[in-house]
């Protein structure tokens, strides 16, 4: 089974303790969500209308700057299981490291797969994915530098799942091209992954192979609710990239009074390197906090942003 953070109850299973006692930074989820938008019995009784999807694509395309066609799905899983669908297998090439789904999903798909580590590794390929900014290390490439090597490929994927608190790097804000299609994550940035609600954005011809693969109703009433009411509030999104800001460098101020060395990261997560990750995972886990290793890189481990006050004096004690 490919790693992936969360699944406390395997944390807890291997390493003992209540769910309820653990603190899960294993992920990128923002631990302070979104203050949940009331959700009426309609939602729940009725199937989603394509009224509720315009507002949402409304909202969405308000917070995120653009005029780009929009379409929402189940998350932004929901569109890497399908991009291999788009068409005929060819050569995906990736940069990475990177999120395991999308090698996974192509190699599945029967596509010749390959990971490049540099973005001009990814040129003639039919189909370049870069996650921008990176899962796990950060890595970034403005916008120009997504156009130049979009004139390189047949299709450029940008996952922007962790785009939210940088804004700047976002493609979607200037103009669209027919080659380019991005993908949003809702669940990150607003704290509420398990909503099961992301975006992709791109030419209208691209979204309608992928609506035709998703089928009707891709996306559920309540998250159709919830991500329009979330998606529509500016202030608290302006508060929440500023706070996040704010939290890293402390995070990082932590770990490096442990000894740890950045690596690098975004407002959702920071990596590091803490010499034998698997020792401090486990050392951490002791105290019922979860984090995220890498089978490949032996001495990185990556750690959520905490959210409440109780949460960091959790970690204060944690690490060294």
């Amino acid at each position: 089974m490919r790693q992936h953070g969360g699944d406390i109850e395997a944390a807890a299973a291997r390493f003992g303790g209540a769910r309820g006692e653990w603190l899960d930074l294993s992920t990128g989820i923002n631990r302070r969500p979104y203050l949940l938008a009331a959700v009426g019995p309609e939602h729940w009784r009725e199937l989603p209308t394509a009224a509720a999807s315009a507002r949402l694509v409304a909202a969405a395309r308000r917070a995120y700057g653009t005029d780009w066609p929009i379409l929402p799905l189940a998350g932004a899983q929901a569109a890497i299981q399908l991009l291999p669908r788009l068409a005929g297998a060819g050569r995906a090439a990736i940069l990475g490291p990177t999120y395991n789904e999308y090698a996974a999903a192509f190699l599945s798909g029967g596509w010749h797969v390959e990971r490049a580590t540099e973005p001009r590794g990814l040129s003639g390929s039919d189909i370049a994915i870069v996650v921008n900014p990176n899962n796990p290390d950060g890595r970034r490439l403005p916008p120009e530098r997504l156009s130049d090597l979009a004139d390189t490929v047949g299709l450029l994927v940008i996952d922007e799942s962790f785009a939210d608190p940088h804004p700047e790097l976002s493609v979607v804000r200037g103009a669209g091209r027919a080659n380019v299609l991005v993908l949003r994550s809702f669940g990150k940035f607003y704290g509420l992954a398990g909503l099961r609600l992301g975006f992709a954005i791109g030419a209208e011809t691209l979204l309608a192979g992928l609506a035709g693969l998703a089928g009707p109703w891709p996306v559920s009433g309540p998250a159709l609710a919830v991500g329009t009411a979330a998606l529509a509030d500016d202030a608290w999104r302006e508060r929440m990239i500023a706070r996040l800001a704010q939290d890293a460098v402390r995070l990082d101020d932590m770990a490096a009074s442990a000894g740890w060395r950045l690596l690098g990261g975004t407002a959702l997560f920071r990596l590091f390197d803490v010499g034998d990750a698997g020792a401090v995972q486990a050392m951490l886990a002791g105290q019922r906090i979860w984090t995220r290793s890498f089978d490949y890189a032996p001495g990185w481990l990556r750690l959520g942003i905490p959210g409440p006050e109780p949460e960091w004096r959790r970690v204060g004690g944690g690490p060294g």
